[in-house]
């Protein structure tokens, strides 16, 4: 066991790259789990993935690690060099995704500084098992030999791109392919080649010679067929490659020679010309009398991997797993600690507020100084770019945290024995680093509860009258300065009269249901403690969960829309800021006091008149606005400040708006708008003064400070 510690380069190092290397091998597992099994290229790619954690591990001295990652690099290394055909690679996978789980937790460790001391024992116990199950069955079946020739009939044309499709629909019944001519593709030559002297093709399988006969009888333009039983001998002979056959399959002496050795029962079609078609006596015949083999260059092996039923799912899958390697590689930008970014954006930060008070200097006031506003211009320009680049560089897609769905998606449908497709749109969108880290839990609260609770049974399902594999949609799209979320399922939906039951049993309501919009019911289902189940399982019933996706939206200032139809599905949408460092706002006065407002709450400023001000009879304060009734909110009272200003007529009303609510924000004058610095409040006042409807605060370029006002919180705090 390694005695580093955790902060030492090297393992901070061996981390983030084994780090990366579990997410790349986890989605890997993911696209061969949804499509049934391995293609050659997943394969390797596991093969490599193993073999580098492997080194890494041993080299840090993580010896259980590396021998854990040794054991799976044995078990594909037989998959890659045997190629066994008939495996269960679903319960494969479940091996290899606890195998990570095992690791990643390991890992933990690392990071934490605690004794790495986990045993694998099981789990390479598990992977030895399923090896050795391999390899028995593999010695119990038998591979079979075969050389086949098809002719097609006159006239149907393109008689190469003919054969090439033969050949990609033969690879799911082969484990290796020889053909001649090989260069069908490039050669346009080779169609008088096959059409004169037949297409050729010599296979490894654990098909019978019946199996392969039926198949290669529907193939379109059959003309006639000959099927030939080969040993291994001449199959090595015939694929042996360039430097053994260089030369010779023109020579009639090697053709004599292979025709000595072939033996076997042969099938013929009974077509037309049958005297072209071989008798059983005579099946040893390798060629024609008059066919002459086509240059060695053009000899060719396929290996085949996969137990697809549609070869165009080859095309689809290698697709999937390039799309992994990009959301991988996107993420490998980032190469540099997150710490130091941090620091960076805070450095940005305070020159943003070192140019503001620059700038904003009163000392400045109706000087004349061309040269120095010239220059000014200059270093805000400077500036600003500056603070951009920084927040591209922290800003990293979606896609490494939609992808982690699949697996929570994949684990659940499993252990509750339902089919659910997930469908990831708009992954490629990005947001702070900070913010992923605070939505990554909320999207898997939501995630497991749209599987659990909203999506049917397949036997319910039947009895709706809906496909029987529920359809869950994680979405994400850049709206203004926001990020929309969305998770969406076509489940059965929000039950409301269920939801309100719960609520009035658990005291939860706080004000009357008959007042209550379909949004405002929904949105009890946010409450701490709030849960419809009436059983506690492994995913729900406990009533946590829906309140810690509320609690992590409002810490980074977003928002929680709930949108339900009953047997329709529901639509979950979580509003988020791109980012939490630098906002633009706009600056309220109130006495002596600077307050300010995130631009994108506002909806507008007015000066109120005397008409529209209503007081209902318990005293609260309304404001009429285009025949719409809105609450005021005077920030004097709420946060006890002194102004001479107190008549709604002589100050400003700022109208903002948080899930479809509004408020009207009385002030006594606007200061004007400026990008502001998010610093959050001393732990000493968050923790004794208990401030409500502040989220944080910032520096003016007069060294003054500013509260940042919560919107989401006033605006809930005065429904």
């Amino acid at each position: 066991m390694a005695d580093f510690y955790a902060n030492d380069a090297m393992v901070d190092m061996f981390l983030f790259e084994t780090t990366q290397l579990l997410e790349q091998l986890e989605q890997v597992i993911l696209i061969s789990d949804s499509d049934y099994c391995y293609s050659e290229e997943t394969i390797n790619e596991i093969f490599r993935i193993m073999h580098t954690i492997k080194g890494s591990s041993a080299m840090m001295m993580y010896d259980e690690i590396s021998d854990l990652a040794h054991t799976i690099e044995d078990l594909f290394f037989y998959l890659r060099q045997e190629k066994p055909k008939h495996y269960n690679c679903s319960s494969l996978n479940d091996i290899i995704l606890d195998t990570i789980d095992f690791v990643k937790l390991e890992l933990e460790k690392i990071r934490n500084n605690d004794p790495v001391d986990g045993k694998a024992t099981v789990l390479k116990e598990r992977l030895r098992n399923f090896l050795d199950e391999l390899k028995n069955s593999a010695d119990m079946q038998s591979i079979n030999i075969f050389k086949a020739v098809v002719y097609y009939e006159d006239g149907c044309e393109m008689e190469n791109i003919r054969a090439f499709g033969l050949v990609h629909n033969l690879e799911k019944f082969a484990n290796e392919i020889v053909y001649f001519p090989q260069d069908i593709m490039d050669n346009d030559s080779t169609i008088e080649i096959i059409r004169n002297e037949g297409f050729q093709i010599y296979l490894k399988t654990y098909k019978s010679q019946e199996e392969i006969y039926d198949f290669l009888m529907k193939t379109i333009f059959l003309k006639d067929l000959e099927l030939t039983r080969i040993d291994e001998e001449i199959y090595e002979k015939v694929s042996a490659g360039n430097k053994d056959l260089s030369g010779r399959l023109n020579d009639n002496l090697f053709i004599n020679d292979i025709n000595d050795d072939i033996n076997g029962e042969s099938i013929n079609s009974n077509k037309i010309n049958s005297d072209k078609i071989n008798s059983n006596n005579n099946a040893g015949n390798f060629e024609k009398s008059n066919n002459n083999t086509s240059n060695p260059d053009n000899v060719n092996i396929f290996n085949n991997f996969n137990n697809q039923k549609d070869p165009d799912r080859l095309k689809q899958k290698d697709e999937k797993l390039s799309d992994s390697h990009t959301i991988l590689a996107t993420q490998n930008i980032i190469s540099v600690s997150v710490a130091k970014l941090d620091k960076l954006m805070d450095l940005v930060g305070e020159m943003v507020i070192a140019e503001a008070m620059v700038l904003q200097n009163p000392d400045l006031e109706g000087l004349e100084l061309s040269n120095f506003h010239k220059a000014a211009r200059q270093l805000s320009k400077i500036t600003s770019e500056i603070q951009d680049m920084v927040m591209s560089v922290r800003m990293v897609p979606l896609s490494a945290t939609f992808h982690r769905m699949n697996r929570i998606v994949r684990d659940m449908c499993r252990k509750l024995n339902k089919e659910v497709t997930l469908e990831i749109i708009g992954e490629e969108t990005e947001v702070d680093k900070n913010i992923i880290e605070h939505i990554t839990d909320p999207l898997m609260h939501l995630v497991r509860n749209a599987v659990d609770h909203g999506i049917e049974s397949a036997e319910e399902r039947q009895i709706l009258g809906k496909p029987l594999k529920g359809k869950l949609t994680l979405e994400a799209k850049s709206i203004s300065s926001d990020v929309h979320i969305i998770v969406k399922d076509d489940g059965r939906g929000l039950d409301k009269e269920k939801i309100l039951k719960k609520a009035r049993e658990k005291n939860l309501l706080t004000m009357n249901d008959q007042d209550m919009s379909d949004s405002d019911i929904y949105k009890l289902i946010l409450l701490p403690g709030f849960s419809t189940r009436d059983d506690i399982t492994e995913f729900s019933g406990r009533g946590v969960g829906m309140d810690v996706v509320m609690k992590n939206i409002d810490d980074i200032g977003g928002s929680i829309l709930i949108e339900s139809e009953k047997n329709k599905g529901t639509q979950i949408t979580l509003k988020i800021p791109l980012t939490l460092a630098i906002i633009d706002g706009m600056n309220l006065q109130v006495g002596k006091s600077t307050y300010t407002i995130p631009t994108i709450s506002i909806k507008e400023s007015f000066k109120a008149k005397e008409q529209d001000i209503i007081v209902d009879p318990d005293g609260n304060e309304i404001i009429m606005v285009r025949g719409q009734c809105y609450p005021v909110l005077r920030l004097h009272k709420l946060f006890k400040v002194k102004t001479d200003i107190t008549e709604l007529t002589d100050g400003i009303i700022t109208m903002v708006s948080q899930d479809d609510k509004y408020i009207c924000i009385f002030s006594d004058r606007l200061l004007g708008q400026q990008q502001v610095v998010v610093k959050t409040l001393p732990e000493y006042i968050k923790r004794f003064m208990k401030l409500k409807g502040i989220s944080g605060c910032t520096l003016l370029g007069d060294g003054s400070i500013s509260l940042i006002l919560d919107i989401a919180g006033l605006v809930n705090s005065n429904k």
